[in-house]
């Protein structure tokens, strides 16, 4: 079973900042790290699902001309939304996934804790649509926690797991720590970033 909305909605009630994104050295590293991942110097369309507080959203803006963020929490979508203002080429809202995933298709898509909240049926349809929704040469980059955690459906180990056996997508990039494992995925065939540019 999928972890249920009124978890994460009681989690921001009790704390508008329930996982300390805001202060954590940890989160700060991270989602430099993840940016730092992107294999693209631009992208034309990103799309953030489970955006939180908007931490991870702001760096992300600064790599796309356009970023759909959005957070099943309204809460959450609101801080987010907030943090991001003075960026008019992001849009941030609500929606619950993999259900109501957006219409469109992008070259950036970004899964950062998120894929353990879901059960077997959710984490693949979650799949299915990010990979689907992938322009040609577009990246799915995928960040999650390694430890276990008792709300999560599996480990960060089991979704990258699953990441890495979805048809057409294969893998460019990966850094793994005791913590956390961050991969980027790109719609077969894959292109090195010296490939591209013709180094290689």
């Amino acid at each position: 079973m999928s972890t249920p909305v009124s978890y994460f909605e009681q989690m921001y009630a009790a704390d508008p900042d329930p996982w300390s994104f805001e202060s954590r050295w940890y989160d700060a590293r991270k989602h430099a790290l993840t940016v730092a991942a992107l294999t693209r110097r631009r992208y034309r369309s990103g799309f953030e699902p489970g955006c939180s507080t908007g931490m991870l959203t702001a760096r992300l803006a600064e790599r796309c001309d356009a970023l759909l963020a959005v957070d099943a929490v309204p809460a959450a979508a609101r801080t987010a939304a907030e943090r991001v203002a003075a960026h008019a080429h992001v849009t941030v809202g609500t929606a619950q996934l993999p259900q109501q995933w957006p219409e469109g298709t992008f070259d950036l898509v970004v899964l950062s804790e998120v894929g353990y909240y879901f059960d077997d049926t959710d984490l693949r349809t979650l799949i299915e649509r990010a990979a689907g929704a992938l322009e040609p040469g577009g990246e799915l980059v995928a960040v999650h926690w390694r430890w276990p955690v008792t709300e999560h459906a599996r480990s960060g180990d089991d979704v990258h797991a699953a990441l890495a056996a979805a048809p057409g997508l294969e893998r460019v990039a990966r850094h793994e720590e005791a913590d956390f494992i961050l991969e980027v995925f790109t719609p077969a065939p894959a292109r090195s970033v010296a490939q591209r540019e013709g180094l290689a």
